[in-house]
């Protein structure tokens, strides 16, 4: 399982809603609407997720 970076949703991979490629990692989606919003500013997801 993963974790949607944007709502935090635990992501079957194999079931993954969307799929996007950042720096060399992958990251999974439960809806394309979480993706699209990551893409536009990965950063500001990837800081959430660290805290």
């Amino acid at each position: 399982m993963a974790k949607d970076p944007v709502c935090e949703m635990e992501v079957n991979e194999r079931e993954a809603a969307a799929i996007y490629e950042y720096k060399g990692k992958t990251y999974y989606f439960c809806a394309v609407g979480c993706k699209e919003k990551f893409a536009k500013n990965p950063q500001k997801f990837l800081k959430k997720t660290k805290k």
